[in-house]
């Protein structure tokens, strides 16, 4: 699943001397993961015929759960240092060009583009000047984009996070030896992993919590059935 969300370090700043304020991994980006996660391993154990099912198929489904999510997370870990070098790659660009031309207007329309919309739109043209010509003053940016620590973490977390949200919904048919049960104990617990997903999602949004962790166990329903009904 494509990491999107992800925030942009800030552009026209020299990556080799601005220190990292981005969290390894943003809120909005956790919560797309369990969901992500969660639909994944429910498309198995949904998919898991219980009347019919024996010891080896429960392990079948287990191991393609967590075989999926494995090769997911390693995916998406992928997705989300491209996304980096990416978004870096565009600061560079514009800060290199913000060097090369020597036309303030363009250099503060520069300025203003790489900064949020509403920020730029209360900024006086002497203040944009003012930062024009800081950012002019520091040194030649590098013509390659490069990878960093936090990146390299990042990506890490990516991986862990959906491998490991597979966890919650696949241990009751590791404890427990009647798939009836273990299925019922299963679907519980991914009931509520989609609610506090929803709940906190809802946090993050300024929406009603309580209302949108309803919402996103329907939305989160539908996507596995939607699913399964494709033949994922």
């Amino acid at each position: 699943m494509p990491t999107g969300e992800t925030t942009s370090p800030r552009p026209l700043r020299e990556p080799a001397t601005e220190p990292s304020t981005k969290r390894i991994l943003e809120p909005i980006d956790r919560v797309s993961e369990v969901l992500f996660g969660l639909i994944m391993v429910l498309t198995f154990t949904g998919s898991i015929s219980i009347a019919e099912a024996g010891r080896q198929e429960v392990r079948t489904m287990l191991i393609g759960a967590l075989g999926c999510n494995l090769a997911w997370g390693i995916i998406d870990g992928i997705l989300y240092l491209m996304g980096c070098l990416a978004d870096r790659g565009r600061g560079l660009f514009a800060l290199r060009e913000l060097h090369q031309t020597d036309d303030p207007e363009k250099g503060r329309s520069l300025v203003a583009g790489a900064l949020p919309a509403r920020i730029a739109s209360i900024l006086e043209p002497s203040e944009l000047e003012s930062m024009r010509e800081r950012l002019k003053r520091m040194p030649e940016p590098p013509y390659r984009a490069q990878l960093r620590r936090d990146d390299l973490l990042g990506a890490v977390s990516v991986f862990l996070w959906v491998f490991f949200t597979t966890f919650p919904v696949a241990i009751p048919f590791i404890l427990m030896k009647n798939p009836m049960p273990a299925l019922r104990v299963s679907n519980i617990i991914a009931i509520a992993m989609l609610y506090l997903t929803g709940f906190t999602f809802g946090r993050i949004v300024g929406r009603n919590p309580w209302l949108m962790g309803v919402w996103l166990v329907l939305l989160g329903s539908l996507l596995v059935g939607l699913t399964m009904a494709l033949g994922g």
